[in-house]
């Protein structure tokens, strides 16, 4: 294997609401890590080339020393689709046949675990590490390569003044489990109040939904099939879903430490839709996910909701947490910035909101 080393060529609303009390605080704060970003991009990555031979075939590749081995098996697998075993020396071999373009439906697959978040974390509670995924050379490289990849599922086109509503479908909205082994009816997989949810904030936002949980299974045809069935497109609903993203191209890795301990997690970087829809941004932006590490690289930006699962039982039947959410998103659908929220207390804001 040859290797060479090469430079990279890359370069108010409302002041008296209580949910506008640490306005200046996160101001401020956003200002700082706005300037880190910005000096991390002025800095120069080292980059090496490497050389090897597939099946016969020459192929080069260029790794950033910032990348981890987890990089390195990524790109490699996207060149020759192949699964890599690497052999101690100068030279390695690729082993494995090549995937099909086939979709693999989830429901004919066995022993499909159940998402488990016992390593959940909040990010906007720890300023120090918000400013580290966000400044991470790595990181802000990765957005800028999904960007280039995501391929937007348009729907229904996005409407001039409407904020976005980002929402996970995977034990969000609906509970994955019965729904890809088929074992309920799509309908009731559902949260209670989906659709009144979602009728009820259709004139204020635009919707973007996204499935992550079985990622290197799913695509945007077997996502698009799922929504038809839950009724959440093509149905005569009053409401409109923009656009999809089965997240094979706009969630990636990261890395950290969690109890002193290496730690890595996907997250949902809302800067790589954004980078497609200059309309939108952190200012009119809320991504709701039962998964809080989701929101790593825009903390400002999540609303965590408590995971809905066993939808077969009268404890789920009972869930009423769209409901509230519906309350909330209404509440604040009248201010201009968002970014002077703390979404993290939004149970707290609809509790002290007047009963209509």
């Amino acid at each position: 294997m040859e290797i060479t080393l090469h430079p990279s060529t890359d370069q108010s609303d409302a002041h008296n609401d209580p949910i506008h009390d640490e306005n200046e605080i996160l101001s401020t704060e956003a200002a700082r890590i706005t300037t880190e970003f910005s000096n991390v991009t002025r800095t120069t990555e080292r980059w090496v080339n490497l050389q090897f031979t597939w099946a016969g075939k020459p192929f080069s590749l260029d790794v950033a020393d910032s990348d981890r081995v987890y990089d390195l098996k990524a790109a490699l697998h996207d060149l020759t689709k192949a699964d890599l075993k690497l052999v101690p020396g100068k030279k390695f071999t690729l082993l494995g046949t090549p995937e099909g373009n086939e979709m693999k439906d989830p429901s004919k697959l066995e022993n499909l675990p159940d998402v488990i978040n016992d390593f959940d974390v909040d990010v906007a509670k720890d300023p120090a590490a918000r400013a580290k995924y966000q400044t991470d050379q790595r990181n802000i490289r990765k957005v800028k390569e999904m960007t280039e990849k995501l391929n937007i599922n348009i729907i229904h086109p996005l409407r001039e003044g409407k904020k976005l509503a980002v929402l996970d479908i995977d034990y969000t909205i609906l509970d994955t489990k019965p729904l890809t082994s088929g074992s309920l009816p799509p309908a009731e997989c559902a949260r209670p109040g989906l659709h009144e949810f979602l009728e009820a904030i259709y004139p204020y936002y635009d919707s973007f939904a996204y499935a992550h949980t079985l990622r290197s299974q799913t695509s945007w045809v077997w996502l698009e099939t799922k929504l038809v069935e839950l009724e959440m497109i093509g149905a005569n609903r009053n409401y409109q879903i923009s656009f999809g993203d089965d997240t094979r191209t706009s969630m990636f890795t990261v890395f950290t430490e969690r109890d002193g301990k290496p730690w890595q997690h996907h997250v949902k970087a809302l800067q790589i839709v954004w980078n497609h829809f200059p309309q939108l941004s952190a200012k009119n932006t809320i991504h709701v996910d039962d998964l809080g590490r989701n929101f790593a690289l825009n903390p400002q930006s999540g609303l965590k909701i408590h995971a809905f699962k066993n939808a077969h039982t009268p404890e789920a039947q009972a869930d009423r947490e769209l409901s509230k959410l519906k309350r909330y998103m209404l509440h604040i659908a009248p201010l201009g910035d968002l970014r002077s929220l703390t979404h993290s207390d939004w149970k707290t804001v609809v509790r002290n909101l007047p009963r209509s």
